[in-house]
């Protein structure tokens, strides 16, 4: 054979084996990165965006280690088929950064109602490709007011001021065949339920939210694509006082005497047809209908004979229904679409027992403290009617309890219509409760048909927490329940009593721990919004959001601070700049308002609600009591909110306002310490509140704050190791404590069983966060029944300190949103073991330890696109090796992407 030809041959050969092992690498390298858990603006395939640009963000998963993302490529087009090639908006090209959250949109502009569709694939620092991710979508909302064709429509009958019964909208039409897509606007002053052809819509409960609705109100989109057909259809709504016009603490009718609707459906036909069917005077009403009255406060009164079968079909005869009164006067222009996640369903919890009192009381134990509804079917006579009383606690002697839910009636009264099995759950009302009385038809509630159904704001779990220890665990439980209690559309400081508002002190308070256990991402945004929108002319910030109040009551300190900690601590956690930049302006007209009420730099007018609820002992006659200047505490947080202002600016690029606030923060200081620091270096106030607040916002020169931090623990020593501090102090007391050095004080305080402390309420048998160090005196009896709140959530912001210590999950405030974070475990108290997790918007972090005789084991999990420097505690060194048999000679390291496992001896303390 020709030598030359074989030659050839092999070339081709050899060549074809090298394109083909690239190929085979390539395809390879491709498969070890792929893209998941796409949002837009926080969610999954939204409906209803009103953003001209809309934010995308992405994690990855890698089988390697140490993997960063050093570019992407976005597609977004009208269709899907438009993804690949046609129709498309918007193509980014390769773009050569690390940048995988809240990316703008940056394409053609968008269009109202219009779904669009998107991919993203990434390149990363290993020469790999991912595969273009899955097809997502998001749908915009109405973007302009004149998109609106409905009109608001109301009830023709005359209601009184008090409660009345619940009104039915309905609307019959017809609909052409060969239905593409439909869509269900809907908002409402008022609470809706809303339905088509007989079924409910959504899973979401209390739609459309609590905001402030003289200013802006939300609207939620429903695709009904499915549950319209060609011929008869029909739209039902059904319409509650909730907090527009219901009972708020103090009155009724804050925002408006009468509930409205407004409602429209927008269906395309497959020929490009569109029509409209809105509310106007065509809809019919009745106010004849089952629930006779529903109020946030006092519950639900439901008749079952009243109930009207089928009247939100289309075959329903509506003859003797009344007209309905078109409302001209309320507004288009303060529709917004619903950021927040929706309140839904959640936890089924079955009674653990049922309890006669000593009273002689039939009472329902659920076994958890816990925000929904019961939810029991029962079979009886028409006419007789179940009266269910709900409580949190159970008095000294074993009685039910109510006298802390002060003018809240929390009681449902179900009255049976007699036709065979009926179930019930409320509509328009939630109560916070443990134990439920009943009364009336008692004997047809057993343990077997009722059930409690917990309701809150439907956020994702984002992180776990457990220890050797099973107090600090149930503290952990406890901390997440008050959570999920108060987390309902807005952070009620408590669920239960005639309050349940927004208050800011409790919410900022709380905000790092909220952030920690759920993705509360959506639910600040909105809840921020209302804060910006109800800020008072002059600057101030009201007590509580959405605000209610007649008159201007606001500009407390630690509270009105909300507007400057909330965003900075949200943009850390998320890494959302946007978040900065929608609430400077409401940031800088609060710290403005402090210098408007100060005298050389001194914040010394107004009035201020103080370190909240701090220790004050029984017959105080020696000065147990630790009181704390209310002047010293506010001129803390106007250093600390100037502080925030800086950083904000930094990040903002706002390099004037920067220069403008450090100047101002250096004034704010210096007049704290001629105000309120003796020569010798002693605060004017002795507490540990005061020197919490003092070391925590930096307002001692370095050359005092150990002295400072020493005097702290020996105040913490007086009390025998026992913390004294209210709502804004308890919030930093361990991180002071860990900061200076003394982490065994803080572990001291923690691990502390009797009061004042975390743990005594556990051990008092507490399911969630108390209002009161001692809402249950150690003799049995309560507090103060004017202000005991058994859900109360500000106190268990110490889980802030124990994922950041006990378990060690950090982030670094230079690198928001965990793209750089530390894992830094603090052990302590006697703690062998823990673990901990959290869901980043990059991924998975976690880390878990445990100490056996002196030897350290600590996992850690680094989610890719992101870097963590790990620190060995009291690490004995040259002991420290990777699971790899590698040696790590320090005592911290950086890690890159993976899971990674190292053991070390540890010093004797």
């Amino acid at each position: 054979m020709n030598k030359k030809f074989i030659l050839n041959m092999n070339t081709k050969i050899l060549s074809c084996m090298l394109i083909f092992c690239c190929w085979c690498g390539y395809t390879q390298g491709k498969e070890t990165i792929k893209v998941y858990g796409i949002t837009c603006e926080y969610k999954k395939d939204p409906i209803g965006v009103d953003s001209p640009h809309p934010r995308l963000s992405w994690k990855i998963s890698a089988d390697a280690k140490d993997v960063l993302q050093t570019a992407y490529e976005i597609r977004v087009a009208n269709d899907v088929k438009g993804l690949q090639g046609k129709n498309i908006y918007w193509n980014s090209g390769k773009i050569g950064n690390g940048a995988s959250v809240h990316i703008p949109y940056n394409g053609k502009e968008l269009k109202s109602g219009e779904r669009y569709f998107w991919q993203v694939r990434i390149w990363d620092n290993k020469g790999n490709v991912s595969p273009w991710s899955e097809v997502n979508f998001w749908e915009m909302g109405l973007l302009n007011v004149s998109d609106w064709k409905a009109k608001w429509i109301q009830s023709s009958q005359v209601t009184p001021t008090e409660t009345a019964p619940s009104p039915l909208f309905r609307k019959a039409f017809s609909l052409k065949t060969k239905i593409k897509k439909a869509r269900l606007y809907i908002s409402s002053y008022g609470l809706y339920d809303a339905y088509i052809n007989g079924k409910r819509l959504g899973n979401a409960y209390f739609t459309p939210g609590w905001t402030s609705f003289h200013k802006q109100l939300q609207y939620q989109v429903y695709d009904v694509s499915t549950q319209l057909i060609s011929g008869s259809n029909a739209i039902g709504v059904m319409l509650g006082d909730g907090w527009y016009r219901g009972n708020l603490m103090g009155g009724r009718n804050f925002y408006g005497k009468e509930p409205a609707l407004l409602a429209q459906l927008l269906v395309e036909y497959e020929n490009g047809e569109k029509e409209v069917i809105a509310t106007d005077e065509s809809w019919s009403m009745s106010t004849n209908g089952p629930i006779r009255s529903a109020d946030i406060y006092n519950g639900e009164t439901y008749d079952a004979r009243k109930e009207i079968a089928n009247w939100s079909n289309a075959d329903f005869n509506s003859k003797g229904w009344n007209k309905v009164l078109v409302n001209s006067e309320l507004p288009l222009n303060n529709l917004i679409i619903s950021s927040a996640p929706p309140v839904t369903a959640h936890e089924r919890i079955k009674p653990i027992k049922v309890i006669t009192t000593p009273k002689g009381e039939k009472v329902i134990d659920f076994g958890q403290n816990l925000v929904g509804w019961v939810n029991f079917t029962v079979n009886g006579k028409a006419g007789d009617s179940l009266t269910i009383t709900h409580a949190e606690v159970l008095d000294k002697e074993g009685n039910f309890y109510t006298e802390n839910l002060r003018a809240a009636k929390q009681q449902l009264m179900y009255i049976l219509s007699g036709q065979g099995e009926e179930t019930y759950h409320p509509h328009f009302s939630f109560q916070g409760f443990r134990y439920i009385k009943i009364e009336g038809a008692k004997e047809k509630i057993t343990t077997d048909n009722i059930e409690a159904i917990v309701l809150h704001s439907d956020m994702a779990p984002t992180g776990t927490f457990k220890t050797s220890n099973a107090l600090i665990n149930q503290l952990q439980h406890n901390i997440q329940w008050g959570q999920k209690g108060n987390f309902l559309d807005v952070p009620t400081d408590c669920p239960q009593r005639d309050e349940r508002l927004g208050w800011t002190g409790d919410a900022q308070a709380f905000f790092n721990t909220a952030a920690y256990n759920m993705d509360v991402a959506g639910f600040f945004i909105k809840w921020l919004k209302d804060l910006k929108a109800d800020q008072f002319s002059n600057g101030a910030i009201p007590h509580v959001i959405p605000y209610y109040w007649k008159g201007e009551q606001g500009g407390s300190a630690g509270w009105a601070d909300a507007s400057t900690i909330i965003p900075w601590d949200f943009y850390q956690v998320y890494g959302d700049r946007k978040i900065l930049a929608d609430q400077y302006e409401s940031m800088a007209k609060w710290v403005q308002f402090m210098t408007n009420n100060s005298t050389n730099n001194l914040w010394d007018k107004g009035w201020h609600f103080g370190d909240w609820l701090f220790y004050i002992p029984d017959d105080d006659r020696d000065g147990k009591a630790a009181i704390t200047d209310k002047y010293l505490i506010a001129q803390t947080f106007y250093a600390h909110s100037v502080q925030l202002m800086i950083n904000t600016s930094k990040v903002l690029g706002k390099q004037e306002d920067v220069l403008k606030y450090e100047s101002l923060l250096e004034k704010v200081k210096a007049a704290f310490l001629n105000e309120f620091v003796t020569p010798s270096g002693r605060l004017v106030s002795s507490s540990q509140t005061a020197y919490v607040l003092a070391l925590n916002f930096d307002m001692l020169p370095e050359s005092r704050r150990a002295q400072a931090a020493k005097r702290l623990v020996e105040n913490i020593e007086s009390y025998d190791y026992h913390l004294t501090t209210g709502f804004l102090g308890t919030p930093y007391l361990c991180h002071v404590l860990s900061r200076f050095g003394y982490e065994d004080i803080a572990y001291k305080l923690l691990m502390q069983e009797t009061y004042p402390s975390w743990l005594y309420p556990v051990k008092k048998g507490a399911t969630t966060i108390w209002e009161r160090w001692d809402g249950i005196k150690p003799d049995g009896t309560f507090q103060n029944k004017e202000m005991n709140s058994f859900n109360h959530y500000a106190y268990g912001a110490i889980g802030d300190w124990m994922y950041k210590n006990i378990a060690g999950i950090q982030p670094i405030e230079e690198f928001p949103g965990y793209k750089q974070f530390m894992v830094a475990p603090k052990p302590g108290g006697g703690i062998t073991n823990a673990e901990a997790s959290f869901e980043s918007v990059y991924g998975k972090v976690s880390a878990t330890w445990q100490i056996q005789n002196s030897v350290m084991q600590l996992a850690v999990e680094v989610p890719p696109n992101t870097k963590a420097k790990v620190v060995f505690p009291n690490a004995v060194p040259g002991t420290i090796k990777q699971e790899n048999g590698k040696d790590i000679a320090k005592e911290e390291h950086w890690l890159g992407s993976g899971k990674y496992k190292f053991t070390f001896n540890v010093k004797d303390k």
